[in-house]
C-alpha cells in the first residue's frame, strides 16, 4: 500500500522548482495533490498534467498566497473540491536579495510577505478543517538560512527564521490535536534558480559542501514524504536540514 494512500496534500508554489518535486513525490504515494500558484498558466496546468497522469486527482488554483482573504477562500474551494486536507507543505517563496543598508522597504516586505506571511495565511485558513479530522501534517519550508543566517539575505533569513518559528508554535498549540507541524532547511538545491550561476560560483558552493555537490528537489521532497507520512508520526516541532552537511 501506498504512504499516502487516500490523503489530500496541498502544496503552495508548486507549479515549478521544489515544489513540484514534492508534488510529484507525495503524488507517486497516492495523495491527491491541490497546489497553488500565482497564477494558473501553461506551467501549472503542465504541472497538473502530470500529476493527472500519476492516476492521482489533482488541481491546481490560482492564489496570491500573501493575501489572507484569497488564501482563505482557495482553502474553501479545495476543500469542497477534495472533501478533505491532510497535508500542508508551505513553500511559496521569492527572493529579492541585497545588502541591509541597500534593501528597500518595497524588498523587506515583499519576501516577508510572500514567504512568512503566507505560510501563516495557509496554515490559519488549513487549520479548522484538521481540528476538526484531529489529524494533519503541516511542513514549512524554511532554509539554512533561516538558521545560520546570510550576509545579502537578511529579509529571505528572517523570513525563513520565522517559519521554523511558526511550525514549533503550531507544534504546541495543536499537538493536543494529533495535529504535527516541522520544518524542512534545505540548503544549496539545484534548481532553475541556481542553475543561472556560473560554474565557478557553482564551485564554491559545492567547496563549503561536506558531500561536495548540490542536492536535487526531489531529495527534499523525499524528506516532505517522510514528515507527511505516518513514517514520523511521533515528529513534531523539528527542523530537518537538507544540506548535504553544510549547516553541520
Amino acid at each position: 500500500m501506498k504512504l499516502l494512500a487516500g490523503k489530500v496534500a496541498l502544496i503552495t508554489g508548486a507549479a515549478r522548482g521544489i515544489g513540484k518535486a514534492i508534488a510529484l513525490r507525495l503524488a507517486q504515494e497516492g495523495a491527491s495533490i491541490a497546489f497553488t500558484d500565482l497564477a494558473y498558466d501553461d506551467v501549472a496546468r503542465a504541472t497538473e498534467n502530470e500529476l493527472i497522469a500519476l492516476g492521482v486527482k489533482a488541481k491546481a488554483f490560482a492564489s496570491n498566497a500573501a493575501n489572507f482573504e484569497d488564501t482563505h477562500h482557495v482553502v474553501d474551494e479545495i476543500v469542497k473540491e477534495f472533501g478533505h486536507i491532510d497535508i500542508l507543505v508551505n513553500n511559496a517563496g521569492i527572493t529579492r536579495d541585497g545588502l541591509l543598508m541597500r534593501m528597500t522597504e518595497q524588498q523587506w516586505d515583499m519576501v516577508i510577505n510572500v514567504n512568512l506571511k503566507s505560510a501563516f495565511n495557509f496554515t490559519h485558513a488549513v487549520i479548522p478543517t484538521m481540528v476538526r479530522q484531529k489529524s494533519g501534517s503541516i511542513i514549512n519550508m524554511s532554509s539554512v538560512v533561516g538558521v545560520s543566517g546570510n550576509a545579502g539575505q537578511a529579509n529571505y533569513s528572517a523570513s525563513k527564521a520565522g517559519m521554523i518559528g511558526l511550525a514549533k508554535s503550531v507544534a504546541k498549540e495543536f499537538g493536543s490535536r494529533n495535529i504535527r507541524a516541522n520544518a524542512i532547511a534545505p540548503g544549496f538545491i539545484e534548481t532553475e534558480m541556481t542553475h543561472a550561476l556560473t560554474d565557478e560560483q557553482r564551485a564554491k558552493w559545492a567547496e563549503a559542501i561536506p558531500l561536495r555537490r548540490g542536492g536535487s528537489p526531489d531529495e527534499v521532497a523525499k524528506v516532505t514524504l517522510f514528515l507527511a507520512s505516518d513514517l514520523s508520526s511521533y515528529v513534531s516541532g523539528q527542523v530537518i536540514h537538507v544540506c548535504g552537511g553544510m549547516n553541520t
